[in-house]
């Protein structure tokens, strides 16, 4: 297979809303280079693309897969990502290594809310863009319409370089950036060129003219050949429009029926000549602070964007090469690890195709496959010491489901499933409980689930499921109690026998130290899950030995691993032992320890005990008509609003809201707003549950228990 430079290598990703097209545009156009002989189509299920069983399922792409196409010299990486942004891992590890964003809509939709959600994701990204309105031939098609809503979502930046027109019915494609207009048959594919008719002469000019100001304001030279000779020419118009999208200031609008092949080929035109390459973007900054250049003589570096696992080839792994080149059987240093990896053979990857290539140089996309120790967001380097390129930086869960298997005998099968799985998907976060010995997985939402659900079953053959998360309660006191208990037992022989009594008081920092008691000795514990016992020594006269007070601590410890009243862990209490009784045979550690728990118990219940709740803190980005609706659902789920802030068209809310109340959340959030709203949520510390609600929790524990 032919070997391409770093200047003739094009990588793009396929980005937009649900059904704008993006499987079928990259179909057509590995038709168009005539890398395939005959178009598939979603529906048929037979696209390069969506290959995989559960998008056959489902009818639409689910992940992102890597496809190339040779066109006029270039080869252009295409990288299909899914629509929605449940699958938002797959649409950002796409952008990370693509130098150009081709965001596909819908002329039916136009800019939608798919659109406008990707497109924060991409503005984040400063990568340069360009749209593509597809669909231009279908029935309620409006191309106007949708330039408009484009322009409403990124502004004036959005620069026409295509319109559709009909001429005699034929749909015709009308050029701006070459002035010529393009004449499409029944069938699409290549297009008769034509003079612009004498209609739209006017309008065309008025765009061209649109476009050549907007590529002059990107240089100097450029402006300044603009005042003097009032235009510039197609070479010149076309390093300005490069360089305005390598600022993120031009946004070019093509056109295109991806599903009739109409303006593919020009796209692709326009992709090889205009479209920076790697080689044109900003050299990669490392964790440490190198900057990696894309050069081809520098040292080999490879950034880990994406891991499958197929269980015909087990784990394949794509990367791009940013610094250098590769070639098979070479040997190279993970940097997060410091293991050696042999990429024994190396890939071109055309959804479930592969071809087996000998060398990829710098700009270009590969795969191999059996590597050890190497998960996505790593850099495999041909120098142990070489820089960490930067990882992707993926959004936080936003539902969160207990996990575990039908049958008890999977377990561990199902634990190395989800290991696998979250190394090839970091949206999926994989966490364990301690508390309520629950394993946790965080998904971005339901239809996340249902894909990581078919990935367990199908491709690691365990059957899970899935529940909501137990909350980690705890228990405290809110006033003092005293208690005394007297352990007896006899039963031949050695009898048992200890007498304690204690006082318990709320704890908390600061607070000074207890009156009316003479003070032996203090302990101060910190307790595993949060808080503090402080044990105080206040006996007189030797009624309890010193050597049974650790025995004592040990028993009321116990106790507060599950509290009285939800076995939840109690927290933030001091007790002062100040009395007692001992036996000079009977007495022994396991004696004085039971009756440190059943005093302690007892004093627990006597002071006004109470129920204390996980609380978040949330921070939302909300669009501003959309703010009332979320605020008022945030109020039914006892949230306390803090603030709320402009940004844009969006407002930012800070808000605390039990964790006991998210359940359900993201789903009614993406409901209330379309999708619009995101959040992020982080655990803040404990209040008190509110009396009915303590009640309820109390009276389904005793009915467990029971």
């Amino acid at each position: 297979m032919k070997v391409f430079d770093e200047k003739h290598i094009k990588n793009v990703a396929f980005v937009g809303a649900h059904r704008a097209g993006k499987t079928t545009l990259s179909e057509t156009m590995l038709f168009e280079a005539g890398l395939i002989n005959r178009r598939g189509t979603v529906e048929q299920q037979n696209t390069v693309s969506d290959y995989h069983e559960f998008e056959h399922q489902r009818g639409a792409s689910v992940f992102a897969t890597p496809l190339h196409t040779e066109w006029r010299n270039y080869k252009i990486n295409i990288i299909d990502t899914p629509g929605l942004d449940d699958f938002i891992g797959e649409i950002m590890s796409s952008i990370k290594v693509a130098d150009t964003i081709v965001t596909v809509i819908n002329a039916k939709h136009g800019a939608d809310i798919g659109t406008e959600i990707i497109w924060n994701y991409i503005d984040r990204y400063h990568k340069p863009t360009l749209f593509v309105i597809n669909k231009i031939d279908s029935e309620n098609a409006n191309f106007e319409m949708s330039f408009n809503s484009l322009k409403e979502l990124v502004g004036n930046n959005a620069v026409m370089v295509q319109y559709p027109i009909k001429i005699n019915g034929a749909q015709c494609i009308i050029d701006v950036l070459k002035m010529k207009c393009y004449k499409f048959g029944p069938e699409g594919g290549k297009p008769e060129k034509l003079p612009i008719p004498e209609d739209q002469i006017e309008q065309a000019n008025t765009l061209h003219n649109e476009l050549v100001e907007k590529a002059a304001e990107n240089d100097e030279e450029l402006m300044e050949l603009f005042f003097e000779n009032g235009t510039l020419n197609e070479d010149e118009l076309k390093q300005g429009i490069k360089l305005g999208m390598l600022n993120h200031d031009i946004f070019p609008v093509f056109c295109v029926s991806a599903l009739n092949d109409m303006g593919t080929g020009r796209l692709m035109g326009f992709i090889d000549n205009v479209a920076p390459a790697a080689a044109d973007l900003k050299p990669e900054q490392t964790i440490e602070g190198d900057i990696l250049e894309p050069k081809l003589n520098g040292d080999t570096s490879l950034f880990v964007f994406k891991n499958i696992y197929q269980p015909n080839l087990g784990q394949i792994t794509f990367f791009k090469v940013m610094s250098g080149e590769v070639k098979a059987n070479d040997k190279l240093f993970n940097t997060r690890t410091g293991e050696s990896e042999t990429l024994n053979q190396l890939y071109i990857m055309d959804g479930k195709q592969k071809h087996a290539v000998q060398k990829l140089t710098v700009g270009d996309i590969g795969a191999t496959t059996k590597l050890k120790f190497t998960e996505t967001n790593d850099t495999l380097a041909s120098k142990a010491e070489a820089g960490t390129i930067k990882p992707i930086k993926f959004p936080q869960a936003r539902l969160t489901k207990a996990v575990l298997a039908e049958t008890a005998s999977e377990e561990e099968k199902l634990s190395e499933a989800l290991r696998r799985i979250h190394s090839q998907d970091l949206t999926v976060d994989l966490s364990y409980n301690n508390e309520t010995h629950q394993t946790l997985v965080g998904t971005q939402g339901e239809l996340h689930l249902a894909t990581l659900s078919w990935l367990l079953e199908n491709i690691y053959d365990v059957k899970a499921k899935f529940e909501a998360p137990k909350i980690s309660y705890r228990e405290t006191i809110q006033r003092s109690a005293t208690a005394n208990y007297r352990h007896k037992k006899q039963s031949g022989g050695s009898g048992q026998f200890g007498q304690v009594h204690l006082k318990i008081e709320p704890y908390y920092e600061g607070m000074p130290e207890p009156e009316g008691f003479s003070l032996r000795g203090k302990e101060v514990v910190d307790l595993p899950w949060d808080g503090k016992l402080v044990f105080y020594n206040c006996i007189v006269g030797g009624v309890i030995d010193q050597r049974y007070l650790p025995s004592i601590m040990k028993g009321i410890l116990e106790v507060m691993e599950s509290g009285p009243m939800t076995k939840s862990f109690i927290r933030d209490v001091r007790v002062m032992v100040y009395d007692g009784k001992m036996h000079p045979v009977d007495s022994n550690d396991i004696s004085f320890k039971i009756a440190g728990a059943h005093a302690f118990k007892e004093a627990f219940l006597n002071a006004n005990p109470k129920l204390l709740e996980p609380i978040e803190h949330m921070k939302l980005r909300v669009p501003d008509q959309m703010i009332g609706s979320v605020m008022t659902e945030l109020q039914s789920r006892r949230a306390i609003i803090q603030g709320v802030e402009i940004e844009a068209h969006y407002q930012v809310l800070k808000c605390t809201i039990p964790s006991a109340e998210l359940s359900g959340f993201s789903n009614q959030l993406r409901s209330l707003t379309q999708g619009r709203a995101t959040y992020t949520s982080n655990f803040e510390g404990y209040n008190a549950v509110p009396t009915h609600i303590q009640k309820e929790l109390i009276k389904a524990t005793d009915l467990i228990t029971t």
